[in-house]
């Protein structure tokens, strides 16, 4: 990135554990709104570090916790078959209690920061992290989500339960989802039960459908990157967390 943003791989705490987290925030005094970032099935690899980056970027403190610390610390990974059978299989060692100790621990680093308005976070996460940041939301120091491609949000939950859908009326701020119509992985009834069941909880909420899009449409490094609907998803995300987390920055 440039010299705008200052970004590091730094420590937190997640309960008794002490786990990885990359770091990105604007390099000039100032105090800043704060967004947790959820990896993909592959990791905290380049491409979840460059999504935290761009919100630095844009005036936000980011922070991606490394979410499978408990079986393979520091892991990230590619986009081949093979690193996605390994992503999915450290996937399935995730329990959804232990996902929010981490999302809580990220908050918590934020919080204590100096830089950061401790009045509320943002949450954003992709493919996997599209769900656990779909649950995170339920978390009340969370104002604003932007939840990508998110399967399974409507059918299970990491570690077995309802599914997270069901926790829906739990969550206190705006929900914003992204999918691709030609997604293999999310069915078209998954997105209408999500989009319901935020309509019956009174949740502020848009869901964005994009036609000519797969799971995946926002990374650049897929196969399946849809540049257009990536374009307008980047801008609705910007918009939502402009609108819901804490006034912009003033200059100190």
């Amino acid at each position: 990135m440039t010299s705008l943003v200052r970004t590091e791989t730094i420590t937190i705490s997640s309960g008794d554990r002490e786990i990885l987290a990359y770091l990105a925030e604007p390099s000039r005094p100032g105090r800043w709104g704060a967004v947790v970032v959820m990896q993909e099935v592959f990791g905290v690899n380049s491409h979840i570090r460059e999504v935290a980056e761009r919100l630095a970027g844009a005036g936000y403190v980011a922070i991606a916790p490394h979410l499978y610390h408990r079986q393979a610390p520091g892991f990230e990974a590619g986009y081949t078959a093979e690193d996605l059978e390994l992503g999915r299989r450290y996937k399935q060692g995730t329990t959804a209690e232990e996902l929010l100790a981490d999302v809580r621990g990220a908050i918590a680093y934020l919080y204590g920061k100096t830089n950061v308005i401790a009045e509320g976070v943002g949450c954003i996460g992709f493919c996997f992290g599209g769900h656990v940041a779909y649950l995170a939301a339920t978390l009340p120091e969370v104002k604003a989500t932007a939840s990508f491609y998110g399967a399974g949000i409507a059918t299970m939950s990491p570690g077995g339960g309802a599914p997270t859908l069901s926790r829906t009326a739990e969550i206190a701020g705006t929900v914003y989802g992204f999918f691709g119509e030609k997604d293999p992985l999310i069915a078209a009834e998954e997105i209408d039960q999500m989009e319901a069941a935020l309509q019956a909880q009174g949740v502020p909420h848009q869901i964005f459908r994009y036609p000519n899009a797969e799971h995946g449409f926002f990374c650049d490094q897929r196969y399946s990157y849809q540049a257009e609907a990536a374009r307008d998803a980047w801008g609705q995300v910007l918009h939502l967390f402009k609108t819901t987390l804490p006034a912009a920055p003033a200059e100190t």
